[in-house]
């Protein structure tokens, strides 16, 4: 007979076995178009416990799809991951993660090599350790401890996706919703330090490349510099966010210090020391408010470039936008909802304390289900470090706390206890 001691358990006895398993998917390098080595080893993960497993391969039309981000490389030859166990015709459950990482690109400054996983002090660090394999560590040895101790809980369809893409357009996940793949639920097994995380803001991103007016070094006074430019219009577009959570109020996202940040990802600019450069490229992250689509977005940001440009003189010509990925909205799953009281009640058994319910100024895939297909959806994970940073890492005793706690959701989802 299931219970909270036995599960518990079970999760500690296959926990080793959990964190072999995430080294080998943190050592399978996914960053964008390199995918298959890590779709491989969470295939191979899925079958060994019990999924029947299929590729889903990602249609290139789906950058013709209004929900869509701009396509980053092509996706001719990569797919996301599918496993599907249980019964048809009871509730259904979808656990959701990415399989894909941001590049590590100063290896050096690491402590240990980012694509070779090493364990200290009780961590695990490699890039996408944090974000977000460890997701998928804790949902596998969940379902793993629930094999042990309640053979047949998925009364009804349990489903683990692993989506591509999700670091910069997000079509992975939006491309298997299209194709069917939803449920009664999801939770989507982002790190959040075991709180629920139930809304972000909405995600642009930018490329503006901006002309100056080149020179020899010896005459640079008499020149314009555009990364000069770049770095006026950073400025303004900071300033232009902070002043949004007052004119676009959101009591969803009020309690953020500062929920819309502009960040300046990359620029590049010049071909020669000696020389002015003719040009430089800005590529931007842009958060922005729930209440507007990715259009009105685009449109108000543009209009602030505009601005900040009528205002400076330095300027020789208005610079070119181009959207390059990300073009998220905002959400958030309502307030009380019942899959956040679910959730929340499990952490209470194992924790014996609330969790930390909160949103957050970014965004996740959770957006696609709460947001167009009538999911409703959150996420709950492990303690993370230093995402997208030097020497990122994952905190494996938080694995074996959340796999408690979402086995005891998903037995409940599938088993649902009578309180009287």
């Amino acid at each position: 007979m299931f219970s909270g001691e036995a599960i518990d358990g079970a999760v500690e006895a296959l926990a080793e076995d959990a964190f072999v398993f995430l080294e080998r998917l943190v050592a399978a390098r996914s960053t964008v178009g390199h995918e298959s080595a890590a779709c491989d080893v969470l295939g191979a993960e899925l079958a060994a416990s019990g999924f029947d497993v299929e590729s889903l391969p990602i249609p290139e039309d789906i950058v013709s799809d209004p929900l869509a981000g701009v396509r980053q490389v092509s996706y001719a030859g990569r797919a996301n991951v599918l496993g599907s166990r249980g019964a048809e015709g009871g509730r259904s459950l979808l656990l959701n993660g990415h399989l894909d990482v941001v590049p590590a690109g100063t290896p050096e400054l690491w402590t240990s090599p980012p694509f070779q996983p090493a364990r200290r002090d009780g961590r695990l660090y490699g890039r996408g350790a944090g974000d977000m394999k460890c997701g998928f560590a804790m949902g596998l040895l969940a379902v793993r401890a629930l094999d042990e101790v309640a053979p047949g809980f998925d009364t009804g369809r349990l489903m683990l996706l692993g989506a591509i893409e999700e670091e910069c357009t997000g079509n992975g996940t939006l491309s298997a919703a299209r194709a069917g793949v939803l449920a009664d639920a999801a939770v989507v097994l982002e790190p959040t330090d075991l709180g629920i995380l139930t809304g972000g803001v909405g995600v642009l991103w930018l490329d503006v490349r901006v002309v100056g007016r080149s020179a020899h070094a010896e005459s640079a006074h008499l020149a314009v510099n555009p990364v000069d430019l770049c770095s006026v219009l950073a400025q303004g577009l900071r300033e232009w966010c902070d002043r949004l959570p007052d004119e676009v109020p959101d009591e969803a996202f009020a309690e953020l210090p500062s929920p819309y940040n502009v960040n300046v990802g990359q620029i590049s600019a010049g071909d020669w020391p000696s020389s002015v450069p003719t040009e430089a490229l800005l590529r931007l992250r842009v958060g922005f408010p729930r209440g507007w689509s990715a259009d009105e977005a685009e449109k108000r940001v543009r209009a602030a470039i505009d601005g900040i440009v009528a205002g400076d003189d330095r300027f020789p010509s208005a610079p070119l936008v181009t959207p390059t990925g990300f073009r998220a909205a905002g959400y958030a799953l309502a307030d009380g909802h019942p899959l956040t009281a679910a959730v929340a009640e499990a952490h209470r058994e194992v924790h014996g304390t609330d969790p930390r319910t909160y949103v957050i100024g970014a965004t996740t895939d959770a957006r696609f289900y709460v947001n167009d297909f009538d999911v409703p959806a959150l996420c709950y994970g492990p303690r993370v470090f230093d995402m997208h940073g030097i020497d990122e890492s994952v905190d494996l005793e938080s694995i074996v706390d959340g796999a408690k706690v979402l086995a005891r959701f998903i037995h409940r989802w599938f088993q649902p206890v009578s309180h009287g």
